[in-house]
């Protein structure tokens, strides 16, 4: 069986990606990777907010105090050269494709370093875009002009592709994700899982919630990755709760390209990649499919989704 596939037009030996995290942030845990079977990763991310600080501006950072306050005082200094460091050992070690992530929230001149990337060899960026709709003064419309800018001034200053990573905070998402084509997107990373608090009632204070996804959090992935994959021709990465083999083979068969792993691998170890490929060899043997090709996205939703899912939840409902 052959389990390749192209996303963003790099070769990768699966679909099976590691996605931006801790997991990646060394040249060792990359290799890691790799080894356990990963078919591409996506580093760390860099922050907007490091890349501002070392050309003094912060301006954009100026919408969240305490990040400021944050870069400052734990002295994140030369964090541009140490990212570039990162990335060029990280891929010399590798022989699977090393995607570089900026974490960012507004267009501004921390773009540039973009190209610093592309120079250093960088086969695609990926970028995390952290926008969530609680600003009472910005509205939706405002909220998504903020990502289109980011991607269209991304696009002036590399040639390489682009993946964005979204949340799933959109009225109009099918509109929006043929906007972030036509801006340049080559991918969308379909869904980005926001930063979950939590409040210690004894202690009286904020703490981290529950911070890694549920397999149950992957339908909702499902069901957009096959309502957009007729509309778009961009690829598209699946990711938040894929935990095993099924879950990876319905998001191929949903019409995802790649699908990112972070959470499942937090609770069970880089391990956790086998049995999934495993399994993606395995399904296909027993379907018939010799190549991930030619069963990608043939599960896609209809050319009028929203009719046929009122006709699943109706059909659900009155079944009931």
């Amino acid at each position: 069986m052959d389990t390749s596939t192209t996303y963003m037009g790099m070769h990768l030996r699966n679909p099976l990606m590691v996605g931006s995290s801790g997991l990646t942030s060394t040249p060792e845990k990359v290799v890691a990777c790799r080894d356990a079977g990963a078919g591409a990763v996506v580093l760390k991310s860099i922050f907007e907010e490091q890349i501002e600080k070392e050309l003094g501006i912060m301006s954009g950072s100026s919408w969240y105090p305490e990040a400021t306050d944050y870069i400052g005082r734990y002295g994140m200094d030369n964090a541009t050269a140490k990212y570039l460091a990162l990335f060029r050992e990280a891929s010399d070690r590798v022989d699977i494709p090393v995607i570089p992530s900026i974490h960012c929230f507004g267009s501004g001149k921390w773009v540039d370093f973009a190209a610093g990337l592309q120079d250093a060899g960088a086969p695609a960026l990926e970028l995390n875009a952290f926008i969530l709709p609680s600003d009472p003064r910005k509205t939706g419309r405002e909220n998504e002009q903020s990502i289109l800018d980011i991607v269209s001034s991304i696009k002036k200053v590399v040639s390489i592709p682009v993946a964005v990573k979204l949340g799933n905070h959109f009225s109009g998402l099918s509109t929006f994700a043929g906007e972030l084509e036509a801006a340049g997107a080559d991918a969308l990373v379909l869904f980005n899982r926001f930063y979950m608090p939590d409040i210690d009632i004894e202690r009286m204070e904020v703490v981290p919630g529950a911070n890694l996804s549920n397999p149950q959090e992957a339908q909702t992935v499902t069901r957009w990755i096959s309502i957009l994959r007729p509309q778009l021709k961009c690829d598209l990465a699946a990711t938040t709760g894929i935990h095993d083999g099924p879950g990876l083979v319905k998001q191929i068969l949903a019409g995802a390209g790649a699908v990112q792993v972070c959470s499942v691998l937090y609770r069970n170890g880089l391990g956790a990649m086998a049995p999934m490929l495993t399994f993606l060899t395995d399904w296909m043997k027993r379907h018939g499919h010799r190549s991930i090709e030619s069963f990608l996205g043939s599960m896609a939703a209809t050319a009028n989704p929203a009719e046929f899912l009122r006709v699943q939840f109706m059909k659900a409902s009155l079944e009931q």
